[in-house]
């Protein structure tokens, strides 16, 4: 199966179509004996087996809906039918069972939603009466209580546009207590919050704009005003989240729920099928069919051919604990694509590159600055400013890090213990002499200073720390004011370059170019792409960390990471660091010949702008573009 999925062009709708047969496929095994729930694995979410099960058996809708819209058909469609009258019976032995206030089953109630929308002919009309009014009251419960206060908000109004559709009751106060919240989250220029939290990540395009569209496209008739407002935000969004893509098909890695892989490009899927045209068909049809064939070239999925719980290969250590093995399948999202029928222009538009864009883009609602390579292969961004309230698994390194890449992903910590295990690429880590560390977690202030981004944060209530980030292509400079009462060692990373992405050698025999600029500085340069990092204050000493296995998102691979190491002693004057860091996915030898005269020259940051002559100087705390 593995093998077929890799071998297939995803060239056209029929690629398309054979793909998501094929992910299908392994599945029929994993039903359980009514068909109500798939037990795709043995790990666990914090609500408990049994709603993983359901939780997989929805999330499979999410492209057998678009499919069977579009006019095709997967052979589990009956075994479906067949669990949704059980497990909406109440007298069944596998009902899915009555909610009681906030509930995952309501996350997963908005694909029959969906379904109710866009094949009503295929999930309601082969219904009796008794099997009817079964579906309705279980959905109906999302109705009857709270929802969580972000975009669950849309699992409710997807439910009650599934009831419009066929003709239900509508609960109308209820539906417009939502867009009433999600107006409250709106942010201007296409973006939102995730709720009242400082967090932008694929929750904005997959769960918002996506959410936002389907009900755009159903309800452009019944609601024109509010249909019209979200297809005008989702065209503003667009402008900004191309920028979040790479050429090569990836995209970037960051924020929590990544084992959702590739509906990442789900967003533009639900742009094309709502009808936006801003943004050309044939660059939308490039995003979509590079990223797929992206991630079925990434060893994501078990040997029979059910998706795994991680990233770049199956990972429990990066996973948030409401990650069940049917938690992926929310992947499935993108396929909603197929709802168009075979004549429809996007199917025989040619596919189109990414257009040329800036090769330094500020974002100011995510509070990002993102960088692209020449060639467009590599993506970074520098982060400041984000952190998810919810405060899953590695919250810090999911948010809280400088920088984040397409081609060298990043790390969770696999302990806290060492350098090793804390794995600090794009981090400012802090230890009180003992190897336990502390990092960048919350900002207590942020904001933009010409072409900066500074933040304050505070590893303990007596530490403060004020940093400063600033683009230079490829590479960017990290200035940080400390104030500490306690002394303190630290270390700081650039990003990571793996020993190996795939088996081709023994490790042992993996020879990495390592450079070293005076004690200073240290570059590392492999296969996998080229790392490495300067003080400008020379005042810290320069070494290669190998991070310990499975710590990086994209690789599994141990890792080489160019730090920085330093002691600072307690003290009522603020300690100066200054930091170049320079990323490329090729592999740049000799490293010296990449280093800027501004790199080389400057011993701390009044000296960037003489020494650069174009980056800037920081005056009484602010920043200063030159």
């Amino acid at each position: 199966m593995a093998l077929s999925i890799t071998q297939n062009s995803l060239q056209t709708r029929e690629d398309l179509i054979h793909l998501i047969t094929e992910l299908y496929h392994p599945l029929e095994k994993y039903y359980t004996k009514g068909k109500t729930r798939l037990n795709l694995g043995s790990s666990s979410a914090h609500f408990g087996l049994d709603i993983a099960g359901m939780e997989g058996f929805s999330r499979l809708l999410w492209g057998m809906v678009p499919l069977a819209a579009g006019g095709e058909e997967t052979e589990l469609w009956n075994v479906h039918l067949e669990g949704i009258k059980n497990g909406t019976n109440p007298d069944h032995e596998e009902y899915w069972g009555d909610i009681n206030g906030i509930d995952q089953r309501m996350v997963e109630m908005a694909a029959f939603g969906l379904a109710l929308a866009l094949v009503p002919d295929k999930v309601w009309a082969p219904l009796n009466d008794e099997e009817k009014d079964n579906l309705y009251q279980w959905l109906d419960q999302i109705n009857q209580y709270e929802v969580v206060e972000n975009n669950w908000q849309f699992f409710r109004i997807l439910v009650n546009t599934g009831f419009h559709s066929v003709g239900l009751p509508v609960n109308h106060a209820r539906q417009e207590e939502s867009f009433e919240k999600i107006e409250s989250y709106y942010q201007g220029d296409g973006w939102y919050a995730d709720g009242h939290a400082q967090q932008w990540d694929y929750y904005i395009s997959f769960a918002f704009h996506y959410y936002g569209l389907i009900y755009a496209e159903l309800m452009k008739k019944a609601d024109p005003e509010r249909s019209g407002l979200y297809k005008q935000r989702a065209s503003m969004f667009a402008r900004d989240f191309m920028y979040w893509f790479a050429a090569d098909g990836s995209a970037l890695p960051f924020g929590r729920s990544l084992t959702y892989r590739f509906a990442q490009v789900s967003f533009w899927s639900a742009y094309i099928y709502a009808g936006l045209e801003d943004i050309s068909m044939g660059v939308c049809k490039g995003l979509i069919f590079r990223h797929l064939r992206w991630w079925m070239k990434q060893p994501i999925f078990t040997e029979d051919g059910v998706l795994t719980i991680g990233y770049g290969y199956p990972n429990l250590i990066m996973a948030e604990n409401y990650n069940s093995p049917g938690s992926p399948y929310w992947a499935m999202k993108t396929f909603l694509v197929l709802a168009l029928r075979a004549g429809h222009p996007f199917w025989q538009v040619e596919e189109k590159p990414l257009p040329k864009l800036d090769k330094i883009k500020k974002l100011p609602h995510p509070r990002m600055v993102i960088t692209r390579e020449d060639d467009q292969q590599h993506v970074y961004a520098l982060v400041s400013g984000q952190y998810s309230d919810t405060e899953h698994a590695h919250n810090e390194s999911k948010y809280a890090k400088f920088a984040y890449s397409t081609h060298f992903g990043f790390h969770v910590p696999k302990g806290i213990y060492g350098e090793k295990q804390g794995a600090f690429d794009s981090m400012l880590a802090f230890s009180e002499k003992d190897t336990y560390y502390r990092v960048r977690r919350r900002c207590e202030t942020m904001e933009w200073q010409d072409s900066a981004l500074y933040s304050r944060w505070k590893p303990w209530t007596d530490v403060e720390v004020k940093t400063w980030l600033i683009p230079m292509g490829m590479w960017h400079v990290r200035i940080h004011h400390i104030y500490t009462e306690r002394e303190l060692d630290t270390v700081e990373g650039a990003f990571s370059v793996p020993l190996e992405q795939r088996p081709t050698k023994p490790k042992s025999e993996i020879t990495p170019h390592v450079e070293s600029f005076e004690e200073y500085g240290i570059g590392v340069c492999l296969d996998t792409g080229t790392s490495a990092i300067y003080d400008l204050t020379k005042k810290r000493i320069a070494k290669l960390v190998e991070t310990d296995p499975n710590t990086n998102l994209l690789y599994a691979s141990p890792a080489l990471l160019p730090s920085l190491t330093h002691s600072l002693p307690a003290g009522d004057q603020p300690v100066h660091l200054v930091t170049a860091v320079f990323a490329s996915s090729k592999t740049r030898d000799p490293l010296n010949h990449m280093i800027p005269e501004w790199v080389q020259t400057a011993e701390n940051e009044a000296e960037l702008w003489q020494g650069s002559g174009r980056i800037g100087v920081l005056r009484d705390n602010k920043w200063f573009d030159r």
